[in-house]
């Protein structure tokens, strides 16, 4: 029995994939607290989850910096609240050759998309276990391959679904549920503000965010290890398992040059899920 009332955590709430999800999980009962770096569109998600009958707390805080998961504990405990569950979602890609984009962001993204995501998936195992929840990691299409031109954002998701199927199965007599979900290409701020064309987001591949949300809070309520959502992106994600690494290789590269963007935009930073 806890003193602390039981919520669940989405970061990166403030846009996109982590916004749907947001609403999904509200929608199916959970408190929601919305961590994210911009506190405007929080307080607006969470008016319109409120006037849906949900609860939700806004929690700004910027995730790339290093003391940001203890300022998230911090600022829990002191509402009186505690995780039931987790959902790491915010995260950010850099397009562009690894050598020509800048060290540094390259660096940022690694902190960012391995190293917080890390320390927010085991600071609360015990607190995840006593209110029978768990862990939503999201991943990507890309953790299933190498990326050119991608290079450090592809590797950084490869760990979060590694690392995610690892967990689902060390926690599992915890009573700690972890499931991680791998979408493919959907239209958010991540083409936008890339300066990317929205070629990806034509394809086959391509679902809107709310759909990828559901799927993924369905997979997460049946224990599901890994969620793929799309019939077309299941068959896509043998496919690396299967073919010659050099052909993936190719193939990727080749992917690639669907976002190629102007080449005044080119390359920048693309926040993916602030």
């Amino acid at each position: 029995m806890s003193i602390f009332r039981p919520v669940t955590l989405i970061t990166g709430a403030s846009a996109g994939i982590g916004r749907s999800l947001a609403k999904v999980f509200a929608a199916h009962g959970h408190e929601v607290a919305l961590i994210a770096r911009r506190e405007d569109p929080l307080q607006d998600l969470a008016r319109e989850i409120a006037a849906a009958g949900g609860r939700a707390h806004v929690v700004p805080v910027d995730l790339a910096r290093a003391d940001a998961p203890a300022r998230i504990s911090h600022e829990l405990l002191s509402r009186g609240l505690e995780p039931a569950v987790v959902v790491n979602n915010a995260g950010f890609g850099l397009f562009g050759p690894a050598h020509e984009l800048d060290r540094g962001e390259q660096l940022a993204m690694i902190e960012l998309n391995v190293r917080t995501l890390t320390d927010m998936s085991l600071r609360w195992i015990d607190s995840l276990g006593r209110h029978g929840g768990g862990i939503l990691n999201v991943a990507s299409m890309a953790a299933f391959a190498p990326g050119p031109n991608m290079a450090v954002y592809y590797a950084t998701k490869a760990f979060v679904l590694s690392f995610s199927e690892a967990l689902h199965r060390e926690l599992a007599e915890k009573n700690v549920r972890v499931t991680v979900v791998c979408p493919g290409p959907v239209k958010t701020e991540f083409q936008a503000r890339a300066g990317m064309s929205d070629g990806m987001t034509r394809s086959l591949l391509a679902q809107p965010a709310d759909r990828v949300a559901e799927e993924a809070y369905r997979g997460f309520a049946a224990g599901k290890r890994l969620v793929i959502p799309g019939f077309a992106n299941k068959v896509a994600a043998l496919l690396p398992r299967l073919a010659p690494r050099s052909l993936v290789l190719s193939s990727a590269r080749k992917w690639q040059k669907r976002a190629t963007p102007k080449p005044e935009g080119w390359p920048r930073r693309t926040q993916q899920k602030a």
